[in-house]
């Protein structure tokens, strides 16, 4: 329905209706979008997806927006009006793929249920992202991923033993949302194109992708009546495993998971008799000393600079590495060689630099063609150039507000 570009993704020919804001639903569009989808992104006519004003800004754009919003098309359109449901309805019979992530019953408050659009389009998934699903006892209340980081167990977990429960400083709720609703629908076209069947539904809550990622807590606790409380950056599993200050001031972060290189971790700080130490032999012994052990290492990493860890660590194939903020990220040799930030021109910000589509393909590479568009950008491509809608049309619903 749109203009192709020259790199052909494996999403390519998929349309997706986008109709969501913030997040979670965007996140979700935004990945199909790299890998070549047809992504409509419905926009309210006057105010636009939240996320526009969310966060940092550069000349009045929202840099959340131009991330998110990225290698989409932007229309407006009212769905809260009978017109506006009429022409969603028409969108949605030409699509593969719908996301939203309202509250849930709004879409049913609008007379876009799910069961009603399928008769429009059998093929349709339909992919419902919201606070806590679509039903149970706390489904109609409103939803955020900060709620999710509290009641998934991950704030609980999170931080150390002396301090209060710690939140993640981003979106994570969302975007592991996104992420597990994204194979979802991937899932299901494999179900619809593939095994034969049709389209369908599928309800995605922001607690439990969050939750399933936390590792075996409930049998933990199912089995061992054990519940696992915050640890700093240590770990309740093996140690060493810690964040250290070297002695210019700056961060490195150990795991060694595994015997062989918690033995070579010794041999990097030039401490191989703690090899046959009783209290460090093994992995179980190491985590009940694992103060003394935290003290060895970092009195270390005092005497020396973080270039001096690295190289030594390196030296002796332990693992290690340093602890980066964004800049050192995008000064980074290996995150340069792998391109995985690219340089975009946009009209708003010029030059723009922005995480790269991933994961690599070798045949169907993703790609960032450009950034968020204007409020609306597409309105004339889609429902002139798509749904065939002719100038009296389009005029009528623009001066109804509808879009």
């Amino acid at each position: 329905m749109s203009e192709k570009y020259d790199a052909v993704g494996p999403l390519d020919g998929l349309t997706v209706i986008e109709a969501g804001s913030m997040i979670s639903g965007p996140t979700a569009g935004r990945i199909m979008a790299d890998f070549g989808a047809d992504v409509v992104k419905i926009e309210h006519p006057e105010f636009g997806d939240h996320l526009r004003n969310f966060g940092p800004k550069k000349n009045g754009a929202g840099l959340w927006w131009k991330y998110l919003g990225r290698n989409k098309q932007s229309i407006t359109l009212n769905l809260a009006s009978e017109r506006g449901q009429v022409v969603f309805e028409d969108l949605v019979s030409e699509a593969d793929v719908l996301i939203e992530n309202f509250r849930p019953g709004t879409f049913e408050k609008w007379n876009l249920a799910y069961e009603h659009l399928r008769e429009l389009n059998q093929g349709l998934v339909m992919l419902r992202l919201s606070g806590f699903g679509q039903d149970g006892p706390y489904a109609e209340r409103p939803g955020f991923g900060t709620l999710a980081e509290a009641m998934s167990g991950f704030a609980y977990l999170n931080g150390f033993p002396d301090r209060p429960p710690l939140l993640p400083p981003t979106g994570l709720a969302d975007g592991i949302a996104a992420l597990y609703s994204t194979f979802a629908v991937m899932f299901a076209l494999y179900h619809r194109d593939v095994n034969g069947g049709s389209g369908q539904c599928i309800d995605t809550s922001l607690i439990e992708p969050i939750l399933s990622l936390l590792g075996p807590q409930p049998l933990r606790y199912d089995q061992l009546d054990e519940i696992e409380t915050r640890s700093g950056n240590q770990s309740t599993s093996s140690a060493p495993r810690n964040v250290y200050q070297t002695g210019d001031d700056r961060y490195v972060a150990i795991s060694a998971s595994a015997q062989p290189i918690a033995m070579r971790v010794f041999d990097a700080i030039e401490r191989p008799d703690l090899k046959e130490d009783p209290r460090f032999e093994t992995n179980a012994k190491r985590l009940e000393n694992v103060e003394e052990l935290d003290a060895i290492i970092e009195g270390w990493m005092g005497d020396h600079t973080r270039e001096e860890v690295l190289e030594a660590f390196e030296e002796a194939d332990a693992t290690i590495a340093p602890i980066y903020n964004v800049a050192d990220i995008l000064d980074d040799e290996h995150y340069q060689a792998r391109d995985a930030v690219v340089s975009i021109a946009d009209d708003q910000l010029g030059e723009a630099r922005v995480q790269d589509a991933f994961p690599r393909f070798s045949e169907t590479p993703g790609r960032v063609e450009h950034l968020g568009p204007e409020l609306g950008e597409h309105n004339a491509a889609v429902y002139s150039g798509w749904l065939g809608y002719d100038a009296e049309t389009i005029e009528e619903l623009d001066a109804e507000g509808v879009i």
